[in-house]
């Protein structure tokens, strides 16, 4: 609509999903047959300390090179790429709009509104919208999603595509990509995971993201600042390592006997408390006030045992999240590597998954 191509594109090449986190750039290419996914390609690519910092791309140059070399590493031929900016930086807004309204009346209608939900000089923002389904109560009506994010930010994420020489084919949200891809998940749930409130908790290196689905639909989401880093930096502080040395150190072991009780423990713990401080925050601004499942994700989702302690100290089944578990692998890819980084990959499976929009 408003200088991009749009935050929901569906584009017709083959593209491969990229996700750009404030610690890696997580590459993913899938193929399908019928509905069973196959896992084609795949590569996490760390970046350097502060190229990504409070979701904003901060350094173009490091980012791209970054980018170019996951892709290397991936063996992907794909050129077009989906990537996701933050939901931080995402205003979205749900109108109800009537139904019979073509697609160019629609878009008019929206523009001529945004004024009144974008905080924003609508010069200065890329903004899309997609009809989500009908309105409850109001058959002849639809419940239409308006997404804007300011064009600095999206300009950086189209930049770090393109100077590879890549081709940006569709723009995201994460939170949707994360929705895109938890369906996957729910579809092994009894009920496929309708009539269920699930908490999916992404645990990144410097910030816990909460996203509640409910009915396969993200009804919440925030960010909290609790991440992985909190652990490297302590790591680095008690054992007198480089930050790069301690980051190590967490993935591949080797710490004294006390890293377990004095370090691990208490983060973990630490972990717990700022989960249920994320799920206190959910209860006390929605309607809801209690989920039935959590769902863990990100890098700190790896830590053996979070999970069983999470059930243990919030009292609600906590499994570790990973949309691969009913996949096929390409047979170059290892299938223990990828189990140890699919908590990681959801934003990046949901991007992946966007090749195959009708």
């Amino acid at each position: 609509m408003l200088g991009l191509e749009g935050l929901f594109s569906k584009k017709k090449p083959a593209l491969i999903g990229v996700d750009i986190s404030s610690s890696a750039v997580k590459v993913l290419e899938l193929s399908r047959q019928g509905e069973q996914f196959r896992v084609e390609r795949y590569a996490v690519e760390p970046l350097p300390q502060n190229a990504v910092v409070e979701h904003k791309i901060t350094e173009v140059d490091p980012v791209a090179a970054a980018v170019e070399r996951a892709i290397k590493r991936s063996g992907s031929r794909c050129k077009h790429v989906a990537v996701a900016v933050p939901g931080a930086h995402v205003i979205t807004k749900i109108i109800k709009m009537p139904g019979n309204m073509t697609d160019q009346e629609r878009q008019t209608q929206v523009e001529m509104e945004a004024d009144h939900y974008i905080p924003y000089p609508l010069d200065e923002v890329n903004m899309d919208f997609q009809v989500i389904g009908p309105s409850e109560g109001s058959p002849d009506e639809v419940n239409v999603v308006v997404a804007a994010c300011r064009k600095e930010i999206v300009d950086d994420y189209l930049a770090v595509i393109q100077n590879p020489g890549l081709t940006p084919a569709v723009v995201d949200i994460e939170t949707f990509a994360v929705e895109n891809s938890y369906g996957l998940i729910a579809s092994h749930m009894p009920g496929g995971g309708m009539e269920k409130t699930v908490a999916v908790l992404d645990v990144g290196a410097t910030t816990t993201n909460i996203n509640v689905m409910h009915n396969g639909r993200s009804v919440y989401t925030r960010d909290h600042a609790f991440g992985g880093k909190q652990l490297t930096e302590e790591i680095q502080r008690r054992y007198g390592l480089s930050y790069e040395e301690a980051g190590l150190a967490k993935k591949q072991g080797g710490l004294p006997d006390n890293y377990q009780t004095d370090v691990l423990r208490p983060f973990m713990e630490a972990m717990c408390q700022e989960i249920m401080r994320a799920l206190q925050f959910f209860y006390s601004s929605s309607p809801f006030n209690s989920v039935d499942n959590i769902l863990l994700a990100g890098g700190c989702a790896q830590i053996a045992g979070v999970d069983e302690l999470v059930a243990a100290r919030i009292g609600v089944p906590t499994m570790v999240a990973n949309p691969f578990a009913s996949m096929s692998l390409n047979s170059r890819i290892k299938p223990q590597l990828l189990a140890n980084d699919a908590p990681s990959l959801l934003v990046t499976c949901g991007l992946a998954m966007r090749n195959f929009d009708e």
